[in-house]
């Protein structure tokens, strides 16, 4: 059984992992994705509710491990997979390839106007300013709150928490003027919005890992070798492309995955 949280990247991962266990080892996949956030994730595949989903390393050593940010990349990962292991019997797998932080985006317009590039330059503005945010974002310790203190945000009003695929139609619709997205996002591009530099370095790296269950792996080793072959895989373009794909082309996720995997040669 292999899981995803709520958003259109995480339909995609599963489906990933869904067909490259498919292909690999001939065993049935069941999928149960949009299963909110993070939290629900990790509750999920520690009940065996579902045996696989795609973390990211950020998410898991602040969100999930409660644990401070030390390093760069490379010890973020070794951290995350040694404490998976320890605490929750999960193997995390290789890094997929691409990195999908928090991305702080604005209308394309408003970033020309105001001549914004990072965020500490956007700051002065947002007390005139309304912010979207998804739940998650508000309540992480790598999200809004810490964000705020960071680059001294004080905004119109309170963020307004929104469903995740709501944000950018929101935005483009002026109904609020800075959302937190992601870096992967496809339709940053396609509805010409601006992603702000984290100038001041707030948000840590966040690499995409598939998480697995060891007892999963115990009864299928061959699980192992089919994730294996995704290692590296996936460059943060690639990963734009296929979201948009399914947000802007409005293809099927399972149609994206089989194109990008006969693509690749897996």
């Amino acid at each position: 059984m292999v899981g995803s949280k709520n958003f259109t990247e995480q339909v995609v991962l599963g489906e990933l992992l869904a067909q490259q266990i498919e292909s690999r080892t001939h065993l049935p996949v069941e999928r149960r994705f949009y299963l909110a956030g993070s939290y629900i994730c990790h509750q999920a595949v520690l009940a065996g509710r579902i045996d696989a989903y795609v973390e990211y390393t950020g998410t898991a050593l602040t969100a999930i491990l409660k644990e401070p940010v030390k390093g760069g990349a490379g010890e973020v990962y070794a951290e995350v997979k040694r404490a998976y292991r320890e605490r929750f019997n999960l193997e995390v797998a290789q890094p997929l390839g691409f990195d999908n932080t928090f991305a702080i985006v604005i209308r394309g317009e408003d970033a020309q106007q105001f001549k914004l590039e990072t965020i500490s330059e956007a700051a002065p503005y947002a007390s005139r300013w309304r912010a979207g945010f998804g739940y998650e974002f508000m309540e992480r310790s790598d999200g809004f709150p810490g964000l705020a203190k960071t680059y001294g945000l004080r905004f119109a009003a309170a963020p307004r928490i929104m469903d995740l695929g709501l944000l950018y139609r929101a935005l483009t619709q002026k109904q609020v003027d800075l959302v937190a997205g992601n870096s992967t996002d496809g339709l940053i591009d396609a509805l010409k919005l601006a992603v702000l530099e984290d100038d001041r370095h707030y948000f840590p790296p966040y690499q995409a890992v598939p998480v697995v269950r060891e007892a999963a792996v115990e009864r299928h080793p061959e699980l192992s070798a089919a994730l294996k072959e995704l290692a590296g895989k996936i460059s943060d373009e690639e990963m734009r492309r296929m979201n948009y794909a399914v947000d802007g082309d409005r293809r099927d996720p399972r149609d994206v995955v089989s194109d990008f995997l006969r693509a690749k040669g897996i």
